[in-house]
């Protein structure tokens, strides 16, 4: 059987209360019960020191000195409350017993030597039984002395309790059963306010927020932990739109120039020239479609975690020095000199495909937007373990650094200049980086330039 929340709550409670309750009543009823036979066991004590008083001794044998005093009517009687007696000598020869005994005889045990306490019938009377070792002045056991009271009324009270705590036992279950389901009622109200305002959220209303309950506890951390995620899954959603909104601009924006080149050529016959200068055009855009789409492709499955990494020993200044050798061409072109600050020693662990892809990101950003003439600067720092690779560019404005490594973010310089790129360079920088589990830093200042650094655990 499924029981809901409320319900284990309550069942939860009222268990632990049974365990506790019926613990408290056993202690009670022991409390009791030793009390009951402590009290009748008191005055078995007080009974044997009268009847010890009345005894004499000659050597092993035992006189009894004041008869007179045994024949009293309490031990006459065997009604009310009556108090029974027997002697025995040391070889277990009847020596007295009371008027009340008149059949009946106790049970002994010669061979006892300290006094002990039983419970027995007599006749279907219950009976509390003391036997005590009676002992001469040497102190050797010369008999046994056994008296017997009644114990009917401690029965009758040890009854009444088991019978009151027996009915009190099932009614304080259910009294308590029915005080912790209405606690745990309100006390789950809350959680239930929270899943109603969830269940109403969907990506109509996604900036809806739950209101946090008046108290600072348990629900209103989970209504600040619902809250927090439904922002994340928010800035989710408007990054997902962003992202859609700047690859169909990407795309838009060549397809565009494809149609216009081709619809251009399909007016009139051309001379061959003009028909290679334009479909070049179009080869070009291609490109930029392809470049886009295997960065893409390339994003997604850093993404996806399901890139292995096989890492190594790099030295990092053959690594720049191999790249230099790739980008001689454009930076020849741009007249750009790269200073490589790095001393042969210098090593990191890494996988060396992905750390040469992050690196040639940085290099191709800083040769890309750098002044025709400028510098490059790559630099080591041994005691933070960190490579620094710098321009002197035009820099990057405050406002945006912070959404630098965003899919598709360019700054508006960038998308309105003649600069090529899908703004997807820096985001695999990112990417690769918290695969590589490198630290990655970036400092920039308009007209200044800007310096990227990576920092090797």
């Amino acid at each position: 059987m499924r029981l809901r929340f409320k319900e284990r709550i309550a069942l939860y409670n009222l268990v632990a209360a049974a365990a506790i309750t019926s613990l408290v009543f056993l202690v009670v009823y022991e409390v009791v019960f030793r009390t009951a036979f402590s009290h009748l066991d008191s005055d078995l004590r007080k009974e044997q020191q009268e009847v010890e008083k009345s005894l004499g001794f000659v050597g092993d044998s035992i006189i009894i000195t004041k008869m007179s005093e045994w024949q009293e009517n309490e031990h006459a009687q065997e009604e009310v409350n009556p108090t029974f007696l027997q002697l025995v000598d040391g070889r277990g020869q009847l020596l007295f017993h009371s008027t009340n005994l008149t059949v009946d005889r106790f049970k002994f045990d010669l061979a006892l030597s300290q006094p002990t306490y039983f419970n027995t019938k007599l006749k279907e009377q219950l009976v509390r039984m003391g036997q005590f070792p009676v002992k001469n002045q040497a102190g050797r056991v010369v008999g046994q002395l056994s008296i017997g009271i009644s114990r009917a009324e401690s029965t009758v009270v040890l009854k009444n309790l088991r019978t009151a705590l027996l009915i009190a036992f099932p009614l304080t279950m259910l009294v308590l059963y029915l005080a912790v389901s209405y606690a745990a009622a309100k006390a789950i109200a809350p959680v239930q306010q929270l899943i109603k305002g969830t269940a109403n959220i969907n990506d109509a209303n996604i900036n809806t927020r739950l209101p946090l309950p008046p108290h600072n506890d348990e629900v209103e951390q989970l209504a600040r932990a619902i809250n927090d995620l439904l922002q994340r899954i928010e800035n989710g959603f408007k990054r997902e739109k962003q992202f859609t909104s700047d690859v169909s601009h990407e795309l838009r924006t060549p397809l565009t120039a494809i149609r216009g080149t081709l619809e251009v050529l399909i007016r009139k016959p051309r001379e061959t020239a003009q028909y290679e200068e334009k479909i070049g055009q179009v080869v070009r855009e291609v490109d930029k479609m392809q470049l886009l789409l295997d960065r893409l492709l390339q994003l997604a499955r850093l993404e996806s975690g399901s890139v292995p990494l096989e890492k190594e020993v790099v030295n990092l200044a053959a690594l720049i020095h191999s790249l230099e050798a790739q980008n001689q061409t454009e930076l020849a072109a741009k007249a750009t000199q790269l200073h490589i600050e790095i001393p042969t020693t210098a090593t990191a662990l890494a996988d060396r495909t992905f750390l040469e892809i992050l690196v040639s990101n940085l290099l191709g950003n800083a040769l890309k937007y750098g002044h025709h003439g400028g510098e490059i600067h790559c630099t080591w720092d041994e005691a933070s373990h960190a490579l620094t690779i710098s321009d002197n560019g035009p820099g990057i404005p405050a406002e945006h650094l912070p959404y630098l490594f965003d899919r598709l973010y360019r700054t508006d310089a960038s998308r309105t200049s003649q600069v090529p790129g899908s703004g997807l360079g820096l985001s695999i920088v990112q990417k690769i980086a918290s695969l590589e589990q490198i630290e990655i830093s970036v400092k920039s200042e308009e007209g200044s330039g800007t310096a990227f650094t990576l920092h090797f655990k």
